[in-house]
């Protein structure tokens, strides 16, 4: 299967997502900062990054520039996984360089195969 990048600061989600892509068979690595993320796609080069938008250290929004300025992380697959769910936040999202959008909270039936869903 895929090697999936969860980046997301609060711990119940991060572990419920882990579980969930787990069970459907892939690995998967986290982090709980934008730093730590950017540091493990550089690293690992994983197929697909699911990134929280609203993170501690520094937003999703300003991580996914990083990724994409850096010619080793600019073709990643990078998600937007937030809880910012109003009307017009999925197209800012891609309108800023997310290849997607996923919203919380997590839905149990459908995240693996929502998630599958980016990975070509």
């Amino acid at each position: 299967m895929a090697t999936i990048l969860v980046v997301e600061d609060t711990p119940a989600n991060r572990a419920l997502a882990t579980k969930l892509l787990r069970a459907a068979g892939h690995e998967v690595l986290s982090a709980d900062t934008a730093a730590t993320g950017i540091a493990l796609a550089r690293e690992a080069a994983p197929d697909l990054v699911l990134m929280d938008l609203g993170l501690p250290d520094m937003d999703g929004w300003h991580a996914i520039n990083e990724l994409r300025a850096s010619p080793s992380t600019a073709n990643l697959c990078v998600v937007a996984f937030t809880a910012h769910a109003m009307v017009g936040d999925r197209e800012r999202a891609l309108a800023n360089g997310f290849d997607g959008y996923l919203s919380k909270p997590i839905d149990f039936a459908t995240f693996a195969d929502s998630v599958a869903g980016f990975l070509g």
